[in-house]
């Protein structure tokens, strides 16, 4: 029998790193701005073509390299930041493997010029596919310049998975910005098809959030700083008023390197406990300078999964750090007492004589004597305050009268939820059918519809129930981009970084169509002129940030889905709440609603509408 087991070939190998090292464009960038930081950059320019489909090009004004160290970078395992397996923990460098470049030049078209400052020429490297074209001697600035170009062309598979160009500009947004956010020393520029996205000149680490996330976040941040002998936590955290559910900023740095850490992201949020809302959560920027034997970055191909020595105890040295800075910003609640009614405490004077203290009363107040001598009033010279007793009962009538139905006048409010000329009213032979006509509807805790059917008793949870005929009619304007704008007095300006500008680009036609009016104002800025007809009483920029946040969390890289996820956020923000009491009239505009979708029984994420309890089970309960 012949042997079966062979070494594969470079150019293969190389491709299969690059599967874990180069997932998207995103990748690349990261890479090769690591590279260029290692190299000493003072500056670094970065140029993507079609999100970086088509072309990624990095250029540093670092160290550079000669002839022989351009030829040798591209090899596997060739590096300049470690030489023995001790040197995997003294790590202070950002790339160490040697992979990045040869898992790039494995999978694209690759052009290298790089030049030493010594040096009067430097060198030209063409690659592609592993594969060396040619080298020549240039003419070129110091430094390095990096052009990748049709990324994934010998990968027909991998370069089909590639998303959206919005989602992939996305990608290389957040893999630059926690770059950026962790190098303030070096300046950073960034460009996507020629527009300019980032200028980003040195600067302190305060500046450069505020460059990026916008200036309103320098009145949200609180600053954190604890040394211990086991590692040094800075940064900054946010107030607990700015706290919410989506697009949120936090990151953790270690060593100058980003990293993703659940645990510690737990510390953060416990020590948030009962100052912000239940579901929602807070920026923060959180930098951990530790020796780097204490911890290993090699267990990630990617390496934004680091293990530390110490986990439970930095856990609880930064708990304790984030409590401080709440307390030290009087961000945690105290007492605070009215200075106008503080009793006057007099100064403690050592030689003064002790006295006890006086009472002062009136000996002769008789609680049952008036003012006449006679008894039932108050004393003489007391005037006891009458006590309203109506007022404090005013509440029981009202809360009993809250869900009785309201009678029909013909001077009642207009009515805020569907109207049954907004849908073809049921008929017996639709599935719910067997609705008994006529029946009266009751609202149950502010929550619930109850309602009577033949076969029993159905209750229907109201906020899905509008959620489902929202979304449902939502669906129906994006599809014949009919939706009714409603113009605003006074239009809402919404400032959005980088990253969150290029998704609201891309989904501004379905933004359009549900009714939503936007005009660019430059610099990432946007004036909100129109908002959908019928949600009044929200905020425009929250729900605009809320769309855009669902669409990148989702990473929806198909139209249908961009729509189904606006859809969705649009009704539930406009859905009524619960505790809204609804007149007999909207209970019925609702029921008939519902009815007439053609999914009652669920909102659009899966969740239950209705349930229906059955006679029999209910005259099982009077069985005795």
């Amino acid at each position: 029998m012949s042997d079966i087991i062979h070494l594969l070939p470079d150019s293969v190998a190389n491709q299969i790193a690059a599967g874990e090292v180069i997932q998207r464009p995103a990748s690349v960038v990261k890479e090769l701005v690591e590279n260029a930081i290692d190299a000493g950059a003072g500056e670094i320019h970065v140029l993507v073509t079609d999100a970086g489909k088509t072309c990624i090009q990095v250029i540093d004004d670092g160290c550079g390299m000669s002839e022989t160290d351009a030829r040798l970078a591209f090899e596997r395992h060739a590096t300049s930041k470690i030489s023995a397996a001790s040197d995997l923990f003294a790590l202070r460098t950002m790339g160490f493997r040697g992979e990045a470049l040869a898992s790039i030049a494995a999978v694209a078209e690759v052009e290298l010029k790089t030049r030493q400052a010594d040096d009067e020429l430097g060198t030209r490297l063409l690659m592609a596919g592993s594969k060396v074209e040619s080298q020549e001697v240039v003419s070129c600035a110091k430094g390095s310049n990096f052009a990748v170009r049709n990324l994934f062309f010998n990968v027909p598979a991998r370069r089909k998975f590639l998303k959206a160009n919005s989602t992939e500009l996305s990608n290389v947004l957040a893999e630059f910005e926690r770059i950026v956010l962790v190098h303030p020393d070096v300046s950073f520029y960034l460009y996507s098809n020629d527009t300019e996205l980032f200028n980003l000149p040195a600067s302190p680490l305060r500046q450069r959030i505020m460059a990026v996330f916008g200036k309103k976040m320098n009145q949200q941040l609180l600053s954190l700083e604890v040394e211990t002998s086991m590692a040094k936590i800075s940064g900054y955290i946010a107030k607990p008023e700015t706290s919410r559910k989506k697009g949120l900023r936090q990151y953790f740095f270690v060593n100058g390197r980003y990293m993703r850490h659940p645990y510690f992201h737990k510390a953060v949020m416990e020590a948030y406990d009962r100052l912000i809302p239940v579901g929602e959560q807070v920026s923060y920027f959180i930098y951990f300078n530790v020796d780097p034997a204490n911890i290993d970055v090699n267990i990630h191909p990617t390496k934004t999964e680091i293990k530390f020595e110490n986990e439970q105890a930095l856990w609880q040295i930064l708990s304790a750090a984030v409590k401080e800075t709440l307390g030290k910003s009087s961000a945690v609640p105290s007492i605070d007492f009215d200075t106008e009614d503080m009793p006057d405490i007099p100064a403690f004077n050592a030689d003064a004589p002790l006295q006890a203290p006086r009472l002062h009363y009136n000996a002769d107040y008789n609680p049952f004597k008036s003012a006449s001598g006679g008894y039932g009033g108050g004393g003489e010279g007391y005037s006891r305050r009458p006590v309203e007793w109506e007022a404090l009962y005013s509440g029981v009538s009202k809360a009993s009268k809250m869900n009785t139905p309201a009678p029909d006048t013909t001077d009642a409010a207009p009515d805020p939820l569907p109207s049954p000329d907004a849908a073809p009213a049921i008929s017996p032979s639709m599935p719910y059918g067997s609705r008994e006509q006529g029946a009266l509807h009751f609202q149950f805790k502010g929550r619930f519809i109850l309602t009577s059917v033949k076969s029993g008793l159905m209750v229907i949870d109201q906020h899905r129930a509008h959620v489902r005929v929202l979304f449902d009619r939502y669906m129906a304007q994006i599809a014949q981009k009919q939706g009714v704008s409603q113009g605003v007095l006074f239009p809402e300006m919404i400032q959005l970084p980088a990253s969150e500008a290029a998704v609201l680009e891309s989904i501004q036609d379905d933004l359009s169509a549900v009714g939503f009016e936007l005009s660019p104002l430059g610099g990432g800025s946007y004036a909100i002129n129109g908002v959908p007809a019928g949600i009044e009483g929200l905020n425009p920029v929250d729900l605009v940030q809320s769309l855009l946040h669902t669409a990148m969390e989702k990473g929806g890289n198909v139209k249908e889905e961009v729509q189904s996820l606006l859809a969705l956020t649009l009704a539930r923000a406009a859905a009524i709440v619960y505790g809204q009491v609804l007149s007999s009239e909207e209970m019925a505009n609702l029921v008939d609603s519902l009815f007439a979708c053609p999914s009652p029984n669920y909102t659009p994420d899966g969740h239950v509408v209705l349930a229906t309890i059955k006679e029999e089970d209910i005259e099982k309960l009077f069985a005795r």
